[in-house]
């Protein structure tokens, strides 16, 4: 049955706060865990209150096909809602805070460049990434702090992969102005004057003249050579300055930096957790990568790295993708009201804020049996209840759906099956239980550190 209402509208329940904050505790805590309970408590559409505003909520496994829609398109936009973070970095616009059919348009000359055929003939390249980082920062006996140690790995990858610079002189930078940005502008968890610090503006100045030298540096890729993201956007660019700007090319250079710094080093730091916590996974995984990398036509940094490799490694596939259901990343998206519409019998006012959390279904029985249970093995071939309509939306839904979902499941199966097979590691304790953060992103908290015990290989 269609989500949208046909006849008269009802009012939205409300969800009991605390006097003065609200629900902010609760969303603070642990979004996911909170938006199904209320979802449980008030169905798919309620209102919350956080301290100066109150959230409208839309949930249930109808809203990612919802989101889909034209009408759901017509109905939900990104208003202003990215427009600060926008300016901050220099640009006038930029893809995630776009709609329509320039979204499209601009979103098309990215999809190459973010997918898995943007990495094609690179996987050798990436696990070499991996190892420089492995070898440099994770010591047998030490014990390394999982998120920030990741934030580096992943600032190699995405860097060397998608721009041909890795610039791992600016990660202080990057993590302060990213930080920064997101908790003012996204979560709304720092107040604006945030933005006037010395140290952040420095950062944020930085991390301008990081686009400013991709940009600088850029040679268009030789003869033979398979373009990167840099090169269809420079192009882009020099064919469309009405679609690309200069000033909007520099934030898209830096696109891979502020998008994946957080979302990719989180689901890995929370991989990692998952999988020692549960040495049965532990086992499967470290079976599969080591016979995918001590096969002797595997050369590190060579070509002999195929394409088709993930399909070797259906264990640490089910390992990133539980992880992604949950410890989602993307708990819910903040949307404008472009319009009056109805959804699910209630009347959504226009320029109400609208945050979709379609991770829901991640912990509905309906879908996923005994949610809270780890289990990898639900997205095989004779399982797949991921694949269920509405059920598994770890990268968001609709026409903002993640851009960098594709290289991001590549990358973090290839690394996560790196790391194991040339690590032992440990977690502080064997009781010991994730303490999680919700701000900017939602990840482990950065406290979180695993234990290198030795070098397998």
């Amino acid at each position: 049955m269609s989500a949208v209402a046909t006849g008269p509208t009802t009012a939205i329940p409300e969800v009991r706060g605390l006097p003065l904050v609200g629900s902010l505790p609760d969303l603070t805590k642990d979004p996911a865990a909170f938006f199904v309970r209320c979802y449980h408590e008030h169905g798919p559409v309620f209102r919350l209150r956080v301290p100066g505003r109150t959230l409208t909520v839309l949930a249930g496994p109808e809203l990612a096909r919802y989101m889909g829609s034209r009408e759901g398109q017509a109905s939900l936009g990104m208003g202003t809602l990215y427009d600060g973070l926008t300016e901050e970095l220099g640009a006038t616009r930029s893809v995630i805070a776009m709609d329509g059919p320039e979204h499209k348009r601009l979103r098309e000359v990215m999809r190459r460049g973010y997918s898995r055929e943007g990495l094609k003939g690179r996987l050798g390249e990436l696990i070499e990434i991996t190892d420089r980082r492995l070898d440099a920062e994770w010591r047998p006996g030490t014990s390394v702090p999982a998120v920030s140690t990741l934030q580096l790995l992943v600032i190699d990858q995405l860097g060397t992969l998608l721009t041909g610079h890795a610039p791992l002189d600016y990660i202080d930078d990057i993590r302060t102005a990213v930080t920064t940005m997101l908790k003012v502008h996204l979560a709304k968890v720092r107040p604006t004057v945030m933005l006037k610090l010395p140290g952040y503006r420095r950062a944020r100045d930085q991390l301008r003249q990081l686009g400013d030298g991709l940009l600088r540096d850029h040679r268009p890729p030789a003869d033979g050579e398979a373009p990167r993201l840099v090169d269809d956007l420079v192009a882009a660019h020099e064919a469309h300055p009405e679609l690309l700007s200069r000033r909007d090319l520099l934030m898209a250079l830096t696109g891979p930096y502020v998008a994946g710094l957080d979302t990719v080093s989180n689901t890995l730091g929370s991989l990692l957790y998952l999988v020692l916590k549960h040495p049965d996974v532990l086992a499967r995984v470290r079976a599969e990568a080591d016979a995918v990398f001590a096969d002797p036509a595997f050369t590190v940094g060579g070509p002999s790295l195929d394409d088709d490799v993930l399909d070797r490694l259906p264990s640490v596939q089910g390992a990133v993708q539980e992880t992604m259901r949950l410890y989602p990343i993307a708990v819910s998206q903040p949307r404008v009201a472009r319009q009056d519409f109805a959804y699910a019998g209630h009347l959504i006012r226009a320029g109400e804020l609208v945050h979709c959390a379609v991770t829901v279904p991640h912990f509905l029985e309906e879908f996923f049996p005994d949610p809270m249970t780890v289990d990898i093995d639900r997205y095989d071939d004779q399982r797949r209840e991921h694949a269920r309509p509405g059920a598994y939306s770890p990268f968001g839904r609709g026409p903002h759906t993640c851009l960098g979902k594709g290289i991001a499941d590549v990358q973090m199966t290839l690394t996560a099956a790196r790391i194991f097979h040339r690590l032992e590691l440990e977690l502080p304790s064997p009781d010991y239980v994730l303490r999680r953060k919700a701000a900017p992103t939602p990840g482990p908290a950065a406290s979180f550190a695993v234990r290198v015990v030795a070098r397998r290989n």
